[in-house]
């Protein structure tokens, strides 16, 4: 018997208790309680979450449609995952070449979420860059849920990186993607669960 699964990815220094996975989580509940729903809280450096996203997701493709939903770090970690293994991703203001951006915090960090502290060294980045491609193989594979008024990152950069697949951009809203729930049955139907 098929099993199909749908895996939210979070962001840095957040968790899989995020709202946005919560958010969810509430509305599989309720309208899709046949799909299996993992949202693993990753550990916080890259090669350790890297590492972690690829052990959740091996044994899930193995019983069948895997979709994956990923807010910022977390869509980036979609967009690899999406292409390694050839499933389908939803993207929601990701973190487009991290790298770039996780520079700022190199030194000693806490996770708000977990309380655990950890170092983040110039080493991760070269994890990340090791990981970043320039452009999508398959840019068919992803839909970008994208807010202009993201106050975290650029949302210029995730509309241009993802131009080539399905791409929602809304005016204003916020890092966290303001009213994220209204577009949890339109995922599920874009990720073919």
């Amino acid at each position: 018997m098929t099993q199909a699964t749908l895996v939210y990815l979070h962001g840095f220094l957040s968790s899989g208790g995020s709202a946005k996975a919560a958010q969810l989580a509430t509305y599989l509940a309720a309208e899709r309680p046949d799909l299996h729903y993992l949202r693993p809280t990753l550990p916080d450096t890259p090669d350790e979450a890297w590492a972690a996203v690829c052990a959740c997701l091996e044994p899930c493709l193995a019983q069948g449609p895997v979709g994956l939903i990923g807010s910022s770090l977390g869509g980036f970690w979609a967009t690899c995952a999406a292409e390694r293994f050839a499933v389908p991703a939803v993207v929601v203001n990701p973190a487009v070449h991290p790298q770039q951006l996780l520079h700022q915090f190199l030194g000693e960090q806490r996770n708000p979420y977990s309380g655990r502290t950890f170092t983040l060294v110039p080493e991760h980045m070269q994890v990340l860059a090791a990981l970043d491609r320039p452009t999508l193989a398959h840019p068919e594979r992803f839909w970008l849920l994208q807010q202009s008024g993201d106050e975290v990152l650029d949302y210029r950069v995730a509309v241009d990186y993802y131009r080539a697949g399905r791409v929602t951009l809304e005016t204003g809203g916020n890092h966290a993607f303001s009213g994220f729930e209204r577009h949890c049955p339109e995922i599920v139907r874009f990720l073919q669960l």
